[in-house]
């Protein structure tokens, strides 16, 4: 089913279906919404699992249509579906599993259809959270996903070098890597003894920022000394920042680890919390704007 037809069915739903069943004298339980949750009794504030799935499922299908298209077309239709909710426990339910479903999408970029939603929905008090915890949870992603998006130009750090120095990151007129990794995580240690094979191909200049989120001085010592990039295309720099002085867990939502992200040479953030198959693809794409950086002198210039 293409997205124009979900367009037109999840409204006549949400709009339709649910007001007619009420004024037609349905019982709370056979529709499954409540029609004003501040006037409504407790009999009819509880929506019924059935009547919930089938929106769940015409959800499901509206999120499987919209899953490659911009990112502004998602956010459109996302805002008229939402407006066509007249019943405010409608609107709720449709609000929070669209924002639920971006959070947790595992397609790089979603998260910014979330942070629009949360933006232009939840924080004007346009729809509520169900509860005060899970109003803490989506402020808080939003809070460590807001600067480190798709598109956004990336957060300049200050970190410290293993001699005591510092350097900023990421380098300007340059294509880098970030990899957040703490000596102590199991992935961690995996992802670096794939990565000098998973580089070695590369065939233009690539700045790679090991950045150790431990605290552990003997423990770097020991990583430095076994992480190795031989690639001469590939400048590799080891840094680390045990006192948090750059806030780089907020501005790289480095709540776990390992964290890849690949910033262009402009500047902009092309890929985020990339696996190891997601970083050659988008190494790809920074290989080709590279090319055209070093040939016009900035993308801009080129065009």
């Amino acid at each position: 089913m293409t997205a124009a037809a979900f367009r037109r069915i999840l409204p006549l739903f949400c709009l339709l279906a649910v007001p007619a069943a009420l004024s037609a004298g349905v019982s709370q339980s056979e529709v499954g919404f409540a029609p004003d949750p501040v006037a409504a009794t407790d009999s009819v504030k509880t929506a019924s699992v059935q009547d919930y799935a089938r929106l769940d499922s015409l959800l499901q299908g509206f999120y499987k249509v919209l899953e490659f298209a911009p990112l502004e077309d998602k956010c459109s239709e996302v805002d008229f579906l939402i407006s066509t909710c007249t019943d405010s426990l409608t609107r709720q339910r449709v609000a929070l599993s669209i924002f639920d479903h971006y959070r947790d999408s595992n397609l790089m970029g979603d998260e910014s259809v979330a942070i629009y939603l949360y933006d232009n929905w939840f924080e004007p008090g346009k729809v509520k959270f169900q509860g005060q915890m899970d109003k803490m949870d989506a402020e808080m992603f939003v809070r460590f996903n807001r600067q480190s998006l798709i598109g956004c130009d990336a957060p300049r750090l200050t970190l410290r070098k293993p001699c005591g120095g510092k350097e900023t990151v990421p380098k300007e007129g340059e294509v880098s890597v970030l990899f957040f990794y703490d000596t102590s995580c199991a992935k961690c240690r995996l992802t670096a003894e794939l990565l000098p094979a998973a580089l070695s191909d590369i065939d233009f200049r690539l700045q790679f920022y090991a950045i150790n989120c431990g605290a552990d001085r003997r423990e770097w010592k020991r990583f430095r000394r076994s992480f190795r990039l031989d690639n001469k295309n590939v400048k590799l720099h080891h840094l680390w920042d045990p006192e948090l002085d750059s806030d780089y867990p907020l501005k790289y939502s480095v709540i776990g680890t390992p964290r890849i992200y690949c910033i262009e040479p402009q500047g902009t953030i092309i890929g985020r919390r990339l696996e190891m198959d997601s970083l050659m693809e988008v190494l790809k794409i920074a290989g080709a704007i590279k090319s055209v950086y070093d040939r016009y002198g900035g993308i801009e210039a080129g065009e």
